[in-house]
């Protein structure tokens, strides 16, 4: 047994698990039978008996039966804090089989919600997980809902808007173009109801009714239960598009209740083109003395910190001047100074290499080793930059992005390029921390097994090619990327990423064994009891009596 010492184990358990096949660390072929947790940490794991023996009067015992544990799920990087702001206003399309039963979410919301209220599927799907292989016509939004505005995005490339939606959002023959965006007109001139490019979409979004502080809050509960279903734990949200203040009071005010279940991790950026600095300067006033606890803390400063630096989704040429590369070397020193990591978005590696370049220029200066600077994405990252981050010390989040875009990208970038995109071995065999996740919940699902099962085969949804042999991970290494290497990015290897006796129980008990079944089945693996601190956040099946969950 594994205890908190080498004598007698000086505490006693609330909660004992036993009979199960516990994966404490993802590259340890080691299993355990049961494990001891005392308030929020584990406090042992071996053999039933000996673990047994810390069980203090009055103590839970579950019965695991036989079923697989596995660390808590980390996601590196996700937009959860914006997301459960319009939760439960939204339809959900992640795992959805067909457009069949996709539609019929729609009719179902039409029937609950008053006439002329918003119905909207907002990104996370694609029509290649469909079994039509198709999105939506404007014709079956109309008949599935004729009397609502009906909006559905597919990531961040197009989206629908049926007749009502047309006519809330004035989009007629006259209606102008948003800059850097379109709204598709037929032969004729007339809107066919696609709308392309986020200034388009936003246009439709801002029209739609806007929750009050108390829904977003329970929104962003019920967006935490869906995360504890699939064994989620903790998330690394990297701010994004339209991050400012206001978008964090709900998770603040549920930290502030001691309401939250899920461990969140956050890294603030700019919102606004032109201001970044000032902006990044704000935030780091507004919480140079507010530390977080080990449920809500600020990290760093990212993903986007100047926009001149941001090449969106790959998919478009992009250059990055002299003037942006100067200026984020001075954002850079200003972060340092704080003593924040960073972490940048970057898909191109032209993009990649203008990063590296301002980060070597103050690494001259203050060396970035030890200090969990990131570069997000980097599909296309070549070998000579793999060597510069090396030198760097800075780590890698990986996303999943590529499971519903590798047919897109490859038309861009070219089919080898596409098929070693990311390069994970070489990553690995370079030593680069690596942390894996999803860049959900538009452009991706947040489901941690979709992306896991991308990790392992290289497939995607989307039809294209799955990435080369030799950048598809083994079963572990994948679960490792998901866990302690996730926990890198926020300082948390210490707390997090492995069930060891000292360190917080967060934990998922799985509907089926990751390591033995079939590959096609792992995007359909749930947990069935779900833990954050020892504390049981959610349960189904015979778990379902916990208390708490």
């Amino acid at each position: 047994m594994t205890s908190l010492s080498s004598g007698i184990p000086t505490k006693t358990a609330d909660l004992i698990l036993i009979n199960g096949k516990i994966t404490a660390n993802a590259v340890s072929a080691t299993e355990h039978e049961a494990m001891a947790i005392g308030g929020e940490r584990v406090l042992a794991l071996g053999g039933a008996s000996d673990v047994m023996a810390l069980a203090r009067p009055g103590a839970t015992i579950v019965d695991l039966e036989g079923r697989r544990v596995i660390p808590g799920l980390i996601d590196s990087h996700l937009h959860h804090v914006r997301a459960g702001l319009t939760w439960n206003d939204e339809i959900h399309w992640d795992g959805i089989g067909s457009l069949a039963e996709a539609l019929a979410l729609i009719e179902q919301a039409a029937q609950r919600q008053p006439a002329g209220s918003w119905i909207r599927v907002v990104g996370g799907w694609h029509p290649g997980q469909f079994a039509e292989k198709r999105g939506p016509s404007r014709e079956e939004l109309n008949a599935a809902a004729p009397q609502h505005p009906v909006y559905v995005q597919m990531l961040y490339e197009d989206a629908l808007v049926n007749d009502m939606g047309l006519r809330r959002c004035e989009i007629t023959r006259e209606t102008s173009d948003p800059p850097g965006a379109l709204f598709e007109r037929d032969a004729t001139g007339a809107p066919t109801g696609r709308v392309r490019g986020v200034p388009a979409f936003n246009h439709v979004l801002q029209r739609m009714e806007k929750p009050t502080l108390d829904q977003q809050i329970a929104s962003t509960r019920t967006m935490f239960h869906a995360f504890s279903r699939v064994g989620l734990t903790t998330g690394i949200d990297t701010g994004g598009l339209g991050a400012v203040w206001d978008i964090y009071r709900p998770i603040f005010e549920l930290w502030r209740r001691g309401e939250m279940d899920f461990r969140t991790r956050l890294y603030v950026g700019a919102s606004e083109r032109g201001a970044e600095r000032q902006q990044i300067a704000d935030w780091i006033a507004r919480f140079a003395d507010d530390p977080g606890d080990a449920l809500l803390r600020v990290v760093g400063a990212g993903e986007i910190v100047l926009f001149g630096y941001h090449d969106l989704e790959g998919l478009t040429a992009f250059h990055v001047s002299p003037d942006s590369r100067r200026e984020l070397a001075e954002i850079t020193r200003m972060v340092i100074q704080r003593g924040w990591p960073m972490t940048i978005h970057a898909v191109w590696d032209t993009t990649i290499a203008a990063v590296l370049d301002a980060w070597e220029e103050v690494n001259a200066e203050t060396p970035l080793a030890g200090r969990r600077f990131s570069l997000a994405h980097a599909d296309m990252i070549t070998e000579p930059d793999l060597l510069r981050a090396q030198r760097l010390g800075i780590g890698i989040t990986v996303q999943d992005r590529l499971v519903f875009r590798s047919a897109d990208s490859a038309k861009i970038w070219g089919q080898d390029k596409a098929r070693t995109a990311p390069p994970l071995r070489r990553m690995l065999d370079l030593g680069i921390p690596v942390g894996a996740g999803t860049d959900s919940t538009r452009v991706t699902t947040y489901n941690p097994w979709l992306s896991l099962w991308w990790l392992v085969t290289g497939c995607s949804v989307d039809g294209a090619p799955p990435r080369h042999e030799r950048h598809c991970l083994s079963r572990a290494e994948a679960l490792r990327l998901y866990t302690s290497g996730s926990a890198w990015f926020s300082f948390d290897e210490r707390q997090l990423g492995t069930l060891e006796p000292g360190k917080l129980a967060d934990l998922a008990v799985l509907s089926d064994d990751y390591f033995t079944a079939p590959i096609e089945a792992i995007p359909s693996l749930e947990s069935v009891l779900t833990l954050v601190g020892g504390r049981p956040v959610y349960a189904a099946g015979s778990f379902a009596g916990l208390a708490g969950a």
